[in-house]
């Protein structure tokens, strides 16, 4: 089936075989055949009348097997006699003429400026086919700008899997909406209420939320201030900054001439400025209302690696908005690895090679988040310890290594559609204890161990041409060493520099070929996880030169916030 393009501005949807429950299939040229018979009037036992007094010529057996509407019109027994000329109320020639080369030919041009009416008419007629693609199309095109609109037809027509579908949007992608939106400053006080009452909603701070409120508000000022204390029941208030709660909350004119605001402004005041309001049960933490976080729509995995001398199959995910770690327990039952890359598409986590203490890997495994289960992958084409593994498009690159005897310079790719890895142009340099990561369509790996000595050398992957092409060189070499894009540039950190951990880090500007310094972390570490969670990047674990890190932190560039320990 061809796949909507971006804009959908015309859309073909193709099958090349009709579907059928016995498992036999029709030919298209089948098909084309009786189209023609029907074009021509040739062997059309109905005639459908139109209100705008066309008369198209149809097989009622082909509408039938396509439509429960039409199998109930032509099959009743409530009639004398077989109908054979029908009246289609509501329904426009074009419309039905699109219809109809979707029945026979399983064609059917979607655009903006039909798709709602084809949605609507599909299902009058019950022609489910058109009313599944109509829904895909919508959910395709998805934008923060259509998406409420999309909504709220979703649930006028019961198309719930759309609805559904676009809720989950909405709920990942509030801050955009609620920048660019001008549908969602049209929505009823109930309509509003339920977005940003949703546990779902992926705010990084309730400060989106109060923004939006007041752009609500603001849009009919007389008839909605009125909901200011409502909706201020809907934020989070206890996790808002103290000042901002202070100067844009506490002292704005729809809060401050609100009578009934005052008890929320001095429940919240009590929790930002006396923590003893949060009582203990049972040894149990009870979180007020104002502060219980929303549910993350990003969560941290940190799956195995180095624990008590020895590697480990332990598993936990951390939840920035509740600051905790919890335990998985669904590990890998083939047992421990350390030193593996890992890497994730879709909602599928992949383990790449690593060790075990006894044994290198080319083995890789999947574990499902969904459904916390581990399969078997096909194995890379060699083992590799301390890789480096990066994600570009949908496909997994993993890079170098060490085999038990040689730094490697080879890299592969692994397509997980056909479960096969295929070997890449090798890098310029063998390198192991490496990182790698994706920026603007091409993969960088800075940094590693050659065997001899700890690199400060960096290579660029183009996938387009096959090359690797060695860029400018870091300031500092790095072994052991953590890389994450991030704000369009390479974020390097940390590491081994052939004498001590390090907790300094340095950023890669494309546009300049340039490095720069960044903030130092609070303490030195090699061989550590890193990911960015929430616009911030988090650094996790590692080993300082004398034992393994257990706290994680984290850095905020756009903010210019230097790092932070959890």
């Amino acid at each position: 089936m061809a796949q909507s393009n971006e804009m959908g501005e015309s859309n073909t949807f193709i099958g090349k075989h009709m579907d059928c429950g016995s498992g036999r299939c029709m030919s298209i040229q089948a098909m084309q055949a009786l189209f023609e018979l029907k074009e021509n009037n040739q062997l059309c036992d109905a005639t459908i009348v139109l209100d705008d007094g066309a008369e198209i010529p149809v097989h009622r057996a082909i509408l039938c097997a396509c439509s429960s509407y039409f199998r109930a019109l032509f099959t009743t027994t409530l009639h004398n006699r077989e109908k054979h000329r029908v009246h289609l109320p509501g329904v426009t020639s074009e419309m039905l003429q699109k219809l109809l080369v979707y029945i026979y030919l399983r064609k059917l041009d979607i655009n903006h400026d039909n798709v709602y009416s084809l949605l609507i008419t599909a299902d009058y007629l019950s022609i489910l086919g058109v009313l599944e693609l109509c829904c895909k199309f919508l959910k395709d095109n998805l934008t923060p700008k259509n998406c409420i609109s999309i909504l709220n037809f979703a649930r006028n027509h019961f198309c719930r899997d759309l609805a559904n579908d676009t809720w989950k949007y909405i709920m990942r992608n509030f801050t955009q909406i609620g920048n660019e939106s001008n549908e969602i400053l049209a929505l009823s006080f109930p309509e509003i209420q339920e977005i940003i009452t949703a546990d779902d909603l992926n705010v990084k701070s309730e400060e989106t939320v109060w923004e939006l409120i007041l752009r609500w508000i603001d849009q009919d000022t007389e008839a909605r201030k009125k909901h200011i204390v409502s909706l201020m029941k809907c934020i989070r208030l206890g996790l808002l900054d103290t000042q901002f709660f202070l100067e844009r909350v506490k002292e704005h004119p729809y809060v401050s001439s609100s009578e009934e605001s005052r008890p929320m402004i001095i429940e919240t005041l009590k929790f930002l400025y006396d923590l003893e309001m949060i009582t203990h049960r049972d040894g149990e933490v009870i979180t007020p209302e104002i502060a219980r976080p929303r549910v993350p729509h990003e969560i941290l995995f940190a799956i195995g690696g180095w624990s008590g001398g020895s590697p480990t199959n332990f598993i936990e995910t951390y939840d920035t908005r509740a600051d905790r770690w919890v335990k998985v327990e669904e590990v890998d039952p083939t047992g421990p690895r350390a030193y593996h890359g890992t890497a994730v598409v879709g909602f599928k986590i992949y383990v790449i090679g690593g060790f075990d203490g006894m044994e290198y890997f080319n083995s890789c495994r999947c574990f499902d988040a969904v459904t916390k289960s581990w399969k078997e992958i096909a194995p890379m084409h060699a083992r590799r310890c301390y890789v480096s593994t990066a994600v570009l498009g949908d496909l997994i690159y993993a890079m170098g290594g060490y085999d038990g005897h040689h730094r490697q310079n080879t890299a592969e790719k692994y397509d997980h559609k056909t479960n096969q890895w295929s070997l890449i142009a090798p890098m310029n340099m063998q390198r192991s204890d490496a990182s790698a990561c994706d920026l603007n369509g091409k993969i960088y790996i800075t940094g590693g161990f050659n065997g001899q000595e700890c690199m400060h050398s960096v290579e660029v992957y183009d996938p387009e041409l096959n090359q690797w092409s060695l860029i400018s060189p870091m300031r500092s070499r790095r072994s052991g060493v953590s890389c994450i894009a991030y704000h369009s540039q390479v974020y390097v950190i940390g590491g081994f520099n052939g004498i001590s951990r390090m907790c300094s880090g340095e950023k890669f500007n494309p546009q300049t070929n340039s490095w720069s310094p960044i903030p130092d972390m609070y303490n030195p570490r090699s061989n550590f996880a890193i990911e960015i969670v929430d616009d911030m990047i988090f650094a996790i674990g590692g080993f300082n030169g004398i034992q393994p890190h257990l706290k994680l932190i984290y850095f905020r560039c756009n903010y210019n916030i230097p790092c932070r320990m959890l």
